[in-house]
């Protein structure tokens, strides 16, 4: 028969060890819990001390506005809505009729320009020998003439020395004349020596005449040479002026040279407006925004759509002003992407320049006195720091939600 104090004894045993089960496992409960709590503040002191984070974050790109460099009807076009494009791919083309006629023109005229040049050019060796001769020939003229006004003069003196011998002879026969009058009427001299004073009388006055006609011719001649040698030195002048006018020619040359430069502008532009005939994708991307049709007429600078680029693409990050104390370029920066659940490896690059308040198309006016501290927010910009490798197959797309973390110390 079994012992009543025994039995007693193992179950106030009993009682006490299931008293004291519940009570140790309360005491792992509440250990784990602060161990738990511990690791959480611990987490957040780390997260708060070692790292800032934002949700108010997206993806940002390229927004490229394509559009026409000159006028022209719309042909073909190649792009439909939401199209994925490879830079170099053709997205339309205009009709290429009136710039290929602009070609033409250009090289014509490039054509006119050069043969202008080519003839401007030899002309510049011709201008130089010819007046170098003309420069020769006009200073023998002047040389020429020189003497001819020498000799002319020489011939005056001669004259007026016939003329003053040819006065005095005429002065001698009139006044034998004179005296021989009154002695032939009273016979003292023949009738014959009359006559004779009579010839030689009217002889010497038409040798005096003819001495007067001579003098005059040789002052005429005189009046003439100095003329000539007036001309000549005009043309010694004229002709010295060779320098200048080679000079001149060789400027002529440098113009038809610059002309033709200008027509080979003029071509080289018109080429380039037949090449934009053909709009091409600038960049690997996406179409949106398509308004260009077949059979449009679209004008320079018109925009035919918009390329959304996916090979640039980078984080603009609102971050609060607190948060920006440890925060500076070169810091990594972890990015979690909603749209694709992954996470991005990206690092700091800039740091705005004014508060999102600053830059909004209305800025706060704090000047009434009712003002209030609000906590601003300043645009950080984080580019990607391997995003071939971590979304080989461009699901990034400008305007997604991310939330980064940027590692701070």
């Amino acid at each position: 028969m079994a012992d009543p104090k025994l039995e007693s004894e193992q179950n106030e045993s009993a009682a006490e060890t299931e008293i004291e089960a519940p009570q140790s496992r309360r005491r792992g409960i509440l250990i784990v819990a602060i161990l738990v709590a511990v690791l959480i503040a611990l987490g957040v002191w780390w997260h708060s001390t070692y790292s800032e984070d934002t949700d108010d974050a997206q993806v940002d790109g390229h927004l490229i506005q394509v559009s026409s460099r000159i006028t022209g009807h719309v042909l073909k076009v190649y792009v439909q809505e939401n199209q994925v494009v490879k830079a170099g791919q053709p997205i339309a083309e205009l009709d290429p009729s009136d710039y290929e006629v602009a070609v033409e023109n250009a090289q014509a005229a490039l054509a006119s320009a050069r043969a202008n040049a080519a003839a401007a050019n030899v002309n510049v060796p011709i201008v130089s020998v010819n007046t170098a001769s003309n420069l020769r020939s006009a200073s023998a003229d002047v040389s020429g003439a020189e003497a001819s006004v020498s000799q002319a003069e020489q011939q005056l003196a001669a004259a007026h020395a016939r003329v003053a011998q040819a006065q005095a002879n005429n002065f001698k026969a009139q006044s034998d004349l004179e005296r021989y009058t009154p002695l032939v009427k009273k016979d003292v001299i023949s009738k014959q020596q009359f006559d004779a004073a009579v010839a030689a009388a009217d002889a010497d006055k038409a040798a005096l005449a003819d001495a007067l006609a001579s003098q005059k011719a040789s002052e005429d001649a005189v009046r003439v040479a100095h003329e000539r040698e007036a001309q000549a030195r005009a043309g010694l002048k004229y002709a010295q002026t060779a320098p200048q006018q080679v000079a001149a020619q060789s400027a002529r040359a440098k113009q038809a040279e610059a002309q033709v430069q200008q027509a080979q502008a003029q071509l080289d532009q018109a080429r380039l407006n037949l090449s934009y005939t053909r709009i091409v994708a600038p960049a690997d991307g996406i179409i949106t925004r398509k308004s260009v049709e077949i059979d449009q007429n679209v004008s320079t600078g018109q925009n035919l759509l918009t390329l959304v680029s996916l090979q640039d693409l980078w984080v603009t990050a609102n971050f609060k002003e607190t948060q920006l104390k440890h925060m500076h370029a070169g810091q990594p920066v972890e990015i979690h992407v909603d749209a694709t659940g992954k996470d991005y490896k990206g690092k700091v690059t800039q740091i705005g320049g004014a508060t999102g308040s600053v830059l909004s198309l209305f800025p706060p006016e704090n000047a009434t006195g009712n003002y209030v501290k609000v906590v601003q927010r300043i645009p950080v910009r984080i580019d990607f720091t391997d995003l071939q490798n971590d979304d080989p197959h461009q699901q990034l797309r400008p305007g997604l939600s991310v939330e980064p973390n940027v590692r701070v110390k």
